[in-house]
């Protein structure tokens, strides 16, 4: 081989080795070029992303408040107007989208109410730079079990990053439950014209008769509190004077000397509260030993309040 070709080779070979230490940086120059441009997005995503996440967050909260506000309300209408409420859904949903009862706004539900909710996500929205709408929105109002109600809004929830590095768009259910002790029932305000009220608390009693032991009976009349009942209305159904039997029923036992010492003439009928405010009148009647005079059950609650010794049948 010649001296010439020799070197001919050696230049190839040195050319070869410059060009791919050329082509190594410059591959290695793009992808740190690429790492530090990613850099500034993966951080607008995850603070978006923590955005979303607190707005899930809270979304609930937002919800009760509004729930509350609104029972509130309704009970303060009946407390006003003396009279249930025609239709509980159209007035749930009037309080809730337009913060209006019967076209009056409620300054109450100012803030609370969808729009408000809407005005406070988008504060918090405008703080980093974001805009987010509530679209399509479905409230529904129920109960699952009888000491809470039960609020539910569907709605497309979209966050939009104004520099448009990310976007979220998605179907959200948001529930909330409302516990319905220490409301008035409105079957009471209704029944004695406001005269006499009753708040809704749960009994602390699961045994009201032992042998002849009433003294948990005694108590729980006493405190007219409330037990859960498969006969009874529901709190929601009580609102609108509906007294159809509910799986989340509940009721309690008139005392009737808080009627009589307000001057309230005294019924004949079994004193379990959705009978003797309502036109129901289920008969015989039951007394039973132990308890007072005008203390009277239909046949149908007997088992329900364990009552088994009975002294007198009308």
């Amino acid at each position: 081989m010649s001296f010439k070709h020799k070197m001919n080779k050696k230049a190839m070979f040195f050319t070869i080795l410059v060009i791919s230490i050329l082509l190594l940086f410059v591959v290695s120059y793009s992808f740190v070029s690429i790492v530090k441009d990613r850099k500034p997005i993966t951080r607008r995503v995850e603070t978006m992303n923590n955005f979303v996440y607190s707005v899930e967050t809270d979304l609930p909260r937002q919800l009760y408040i509004s729930g509350f506000r609104t029972i509130f309300l309704i009970e303060k209408e009946i407390l006003e107007t003396g009279s249930y409420i025609n239709n509980l859904n159209d007035t749930i949903e009037e309080l809730f989208y337009n913060g209006t009862l019967n076209g009056a706004a409620q300054e109450l539900m100012r803030g609370a109410n969808f729009s408000g909710i809407e005005g406070f996500l988008e504060e918090r929205a405008e703080k980093i730079n974001a805009d987010i709408q509530l679209e399509n929105p479905v409230l529904t109002v129920t109960q699952d079990n009888p000491w809470s109600i039960r609020f539910s809004l569907t709605a497309d929830l979209l966050v939009v990053d104004k520099t448009n590095m990310s976007l979220w768009n998605k179907t959200q259910v948001i529930v909330a439950y409302v516990p319905i002790e220490n409301f008035e029932d409105p079957v009471y305000i209704v029944g004695t014209n406001n005269v006499v009220t009753n708040k809704i608390n749960q009994t602390s009693y699961t045994v009201f008769v032992e042998g002849s032991d009433v003294s948990n009976l005694s108590a729980h009349l006493a405190n007219s509190s409330y037990a859960e009942s498969s006969l009874a209305p529901s709190f929601l159904q009580r609102l609108e004077g509906n007294f159809d039997a509910s799986d989340n029923g509940i009721e309690s036992l008139v005392y009737l000397p808080s009627l009589s010492s307000q001057g309230i003439e005294i019924k004949e009928k079994s004193i379990v509260d959705y009978i003797y405010f309502s036109t129901q009148n289920p008969s015989p009647l039951y007394k039973t030993t132990g308890m007072p005079s005008w203390f009277k059950l239909d046949e149908s609650h007997l088992d329900i309040y364990q009552v088994k010794s009975i002294s007198y049948v009308t």
